[in-house]
């Protein structure tokens, strides 16, 4: 029986627990025999190494608490482990465990680190932590500074500009992959994102660290622009930055280019792994690890959505903009891919689009949607 104590539990976090087990027993499952160690680094009440070593078939698992006062806790949790589950518990720090493991080269399948405020300072010992081919499975609760409410912190913490924009959630999401991305790259290694999402209170990113980036990997960091006037969004990698065009703002087209809020750099490429997430709808299917609706919904919801683009609209500024209702989201959705624009309903956040679409087509394509729902 599960002792939640008097530590940080949410039952809310539900999907994070399944989706953090359902990496491990699709990491197990491409192991061929091999090891799957798991660290915890921020166990709390120890649910979720729990969970590694019952559920998903991690043959180690490592937990760990800053706080010693938890360590009985932690100690009788993890008694319900398996006997062949090989195990430790401790109580340093996160800096002291992760620094630990890079003293005695020990690394890890999973390393699972569901940080409370910024991680920003842990990721270049974090990523130490992880095997090749291993992934880091990383959380931050720190909304204001990646969502632009505190630019001064987002600055110190990621290095990186931190602009109001209507996919905010997403922005975080990228501004974390980015910083994730440039320390991997620093030390030689190359990522690719393998799940992203978010409730607008954790920001939680997985990614697979490769021995050496990918070819042209580095063209997926870059600047996000929003101007607030039109609408408009561009997108720039850093290794091809130029001008920003003109926007749709009166004056624009005369070469003025208007207050952009620009975000970044973040990481511009996509933020979700269908073959990973495949994978773990499988193993969910599979009847090994507990998946609820709602998680399961959520995952195909971002399965349907790789996030190639970070160019998203809310449907409500799209009404706002035609200052009626908007045409379903679906139906756009359906038009602008029938004109060949890579287009789809935004998984990260609800009711909003995505688009590589020019911003007037999409406006132009809204306008026609909802004339012809009007002319019926």
């Amino acid at each position: 029986m599960l002792e939640t104590g008097d530590g940080f539990f949410r039952p809310g976090s539900r999907p994070a627990r399944d989706f953090g087990v359902l990496l491990v027993r699709s990491l197990a499952a491409g192991a061929a025999g091999g090891p799957v160690r798991v660290l915890d680094g921020m166990a709390g009440c120890g649910i979720r190494a729990l969970r590694y070593g019952l559920e998903g078939g991690a043959t180690a698992v490592w937990a760990n608490d800053a706080d010693p006062d938890r360590l009985p806790l932690l100690e009788r949790n993890l008694a319900g482990l398996p006997a062949a589950v090989e195990r430790q518990v401790g109580t340093a720090t996160a800096q002291q465990l992760l620094a630990g493991c890079l003293v005695a080269g020990r690394r890890f399948e999973l390393v699972d680190l569901d940080a409370f405020g910024c991680p920003a300072g842990l990721v270049p010992l974090a990523l130490e932590a992880v095997a090749f081919g291993g992934v880091l499975y990383l959380a931050s609760t720190d909304g204001r500074s990646a969502t632009g409410h505190d630019r001064q912190a987002a600055l110190r913490r990621f290095g990186a500009a931190a602009r109001a924009h209507p996919a905010s959630w997403e922005i975080a999401l990228r501004l974390q992959l980015g910083l994730l991305a440039r320390n991997a790259w620093a030390m030689g290694r190359g990522i690719t994102p393998l799940l992203s999402f978010s409730e607008g209170r954790a920001f939680r990113t997985a990614l697979r660290l490769e021995r050496h980036p990918a070819r042209g990997e580095e063209g997926h960091l870059g600047l996000v622009a929003h101007c607030h006037g039109c609408g408009d969004q561009q997108v720039q990698s850093l290794g091809t930055l130029g001008r920003w065009r003109p926007c749709g703002c009166p004056g624009a087209p005369s070469g003025e280019v208007p207050p952009l809020a620009v975000s970044g750099p973040l990481w511009i490429g996509p933020l979700q792994d269908p073959a990973t997430l495949t994978a773990m709808l499988q193993e969910a299917g599979a009847g090994g690890a507990h998946l609820d609706r709602a998680g399961r919904r959520l995952l195909e919801r971002l399965r349907a959505d790789p996030a190639t683009t970070p160019r998203c609209w809310p449907v409500a500024a799209i009404a706002r903009l035609l200052g009626q209702g908007p045409p379903p989201l679906a139906d756009l959705v359906a038009a602008l891919t029938a004109q060949g624009f890579a287009t789809a309903a935004s998984g990260v956040m609800a009711a909003q689009l995505r688009s590589e679409a020019p911003w007037p087509v999409i406006v132009a394509t809204a306008r026609g949607l909802v004339a012809a729902t009007a002319a019926r």
